[in-house]
C-alpha cells in the first residue's frame, strides 16, 4: 500500500508506532520497523543524551529498516538538554523524528541541518497548520479518543481528520482510536495517509512492559479510561485504577483551586512502577479508548500483517461490493 507517508519515510506499510514513555525502546521500535511500519524510540525515557545514543545503536543492531525517535517538548522550568538529544539523534544516523508537546519551532533549524524529517503530533487543525508553516514534513492528527494528551478541544477523529484533510498540504496520519484494519481504511477514507497506534502496540509480545500492563489493556473496555487534569488544562486520558480514582477525588475536593502539587503522588514517577514493576494501581498512565477494541497480545509482525491483509479484503471486498 503506497501513500504519501510510506513514500516520505521509506516504509512498506502506512503504520507508525507512537512514541510512548517507558514503552518506546529498541525492542518495540525495531519490531515495528522490521514488520514494515515505522518504529519510534522515545527520547526522554532515556535519562541522558548518551543513553539515547546507546538505545539508537541497539535499535540499529536489531533492524536495518528506517526507524525514528520521539522528542516531546515539555513545558517545564528545567528543560531537558534538547540540543544534546537532537545531536545524539543526528549522530546516530536517525533521519526521522516525531515531535510532541510544545511547538518544535525553535529546534527546526537543528533538525533541518541534520536532514531529519519531522512529523509533529497535533490535537487541532490550527496547530497542524502551524506545524506545516514552520516546516514540519508531516503531521500526526490526534483525536479526542487518544491516550495521553488529547488537547482541550474535544474533537473526535470523525470530524478532525476530514477537517485536517481540507486544510493541510503536508501528509498526515490519524492517531487516537486506531487498532485494526477498520481503523486504517476509515482513516484513509477521511483523507489521512496512514495511522499512528500507541495503546495497540503496548499489547504486543515485543512491547518491553510488564505483562500486567498488557493484560489490563486486553481486559479494559472503551468505558474504562478517565480524563484527568482538565482544570489544569493539561488533560490526559488514562486507564481507570485506584490511583486514578484518588486523583479524581482530589480534583473534585479542590475544584478550581487545584494545583499540580496536590496530585503529584498520582502523576509523578508512575511510569516505572506501572511499566516495569506491573503496579497497576500506582497512578495515572496513558491509555486510549481503543482498549475496547484490543482483545489479544500478538507479535508485532502478526498484528501488522493482519491489519494489512484485512485492509486489503475490506477495500476490495466489503467496500467494493457496495458499488455492485
Amino acid at each position: 500500500m503506497k501513500t504519501r507517508i510510506t513514500e516520505l519515510f521509506g516504509i512498506a506499510h502506512p503504520i507508525i508506532q507512537g512514541g510512548m514513555h517507558f514503552v518506546g525502546l529498541a525492542e518495540l521500535a525495531s519490531a515495528v520497523s522490521n514488520a514494515g511500519g515505522l518504529g519510534l524510540i522515545t527520547a526522554l525515557t532515556q535519562k541522558t543524551p548518551e543513553l539515547l545514543s546507546k538505545e539508537i545503536a541497539k535499535c540499529r543492531e536489531m533492524t536495518d529498516k528506517p526507524f525514528g525517535v520521539n522528542v516531546t517538548f515539555l513545558p517545564t522550568f528545567s528543560s531537558p538538554p534538547y540540543p544534546e538529544y537532537i545531536a545524539a539523534i543526528a549522530e546516530g544516523g536517525v533521519r526521522i523524528v516525531e515531535t510532541a508537546g510544545r511547538s518544535p519551532e525553535q529546534y527546526m533549524p537543528l533538525f533541518k541541518a541534520a536532514g531529519i524529517k519531522v512529523i509533529h503530533k497535533c490535537t487541532s487543525v490550527r496547530h497542524a497548520l502551524k506545524a506545516e508553516k514552520i516546516g514540519c514534513d508531516a503531521v500526526s492528527v490526534d483525536g479526542f479518543e487518544c491516550g495521553g494528551h488529547p488537547g482541550e478541544d474535544d474533537v473526535p477523529n470523525m470530524i478532525l481528520l476530514p477537517r485536517a484533510a481540507d486544510e493541510l498540504k503536508v501528509p498526515f496520519v490519524a492517531s487516537g482510536g486506531m487498532a485494526d484494519a477498520r481503523s486504517l481504511v476509515a482513516a484513509l477514507a477521511m483523507g489521512a495517509d496512514g495511522m499512528n497506534m500507541g495503546t495497540r502496540f503496548v499489547a504486543t509480545k515485543e512491547a518491553p512492559v510488564h505483562e500486567n500492563v498488557k493484560k489490563a489493556i486486553v481486559a479494559a473496555t472503551e468505558l474504562d479510561t478517565r480524563l484527568v487534569m482538565r482544570s489544569l488544562r493539561n488533560t490526559e486520558r488514562v486507564l481507570k485504577n485506584t490511583g486514578v480514582d484518588r486523583l479524581l477525588e482530589i480534583e473534585r475536593e479542590r475544584g478550581g483551586d487545584l494545583q499540580i502539587e496536590d496530585i503529584v503522588e498520582q502523576v509523578s514517577g508512575v511510569y516505572p512502577k506501572v511499566m516495569l514493576d506491573g503496579e497497576m494501581d500506582a497512578g495515572a498512565w496513558s491509555c486510549g479508548m481503543v482498549a475496547g477494541l484490543i482483545d489479544d497480545i500478538p507479535t508485532v509482525k502478526e498484528l501488522i500483517d493482519r491489519i494489512m491483509s484485512d485492509a486489503t479484503r475490506l477495500i476490495h471486498g466489503r467496500l467494493g461490493q457496495l458499488l455492485g
